[in-house]
């Protein structure tokens, strides 16, 4: 996992490099927590374009990182989902509560 945190914007960007399941979300979610509570960003980004397979862990990290994310005051966006990732985000009614953006099309 890569964190990069944009002073001028208040923004952290959270790059998830692994796959997600029960072994690695032990480790994210530790990352992640320690991170939000070191810049206290306005908004947080996760970004899924390296993310190849993810199971039902990966929707309660979310969760728990949505949870924590509207108990600081802090917006949280998803980006750059694959299509299998997009699907088990869709069948959990994430995508209802989460807004999803594709960064790699703001970039070009």
């Amino acid at each position: 996992m890569e964190s990069t945190f944009n002073e001028k914007n208040k923004e952290l960007l959270i790059k998830i490099t692994d796959e997600i399941d029960d072994c690695s979300v032990q480790k994210i979610r530790g990352r992640v927590d320690y991170e939000l509570e070191r810049y206290m960003p306005k908004k947080v980004v996760f970004d899924f374009d390296n993310v190849t397979f993810m199971d039902s862990a990966g929707i309660g990290l979310i969760i728990g990182r949505y949870k924590l994310s509207n108990m600081l005051g802090i917006e949280l966006e998803i980006t750059n989902l694959s299509h299998s990732v997009k699907k088990i985000f869709e069948m959990s009614g994430i995508l209802k509560l989460i807004p999803v953006s594709n960064l790699k099309e703001k970039v070009s």
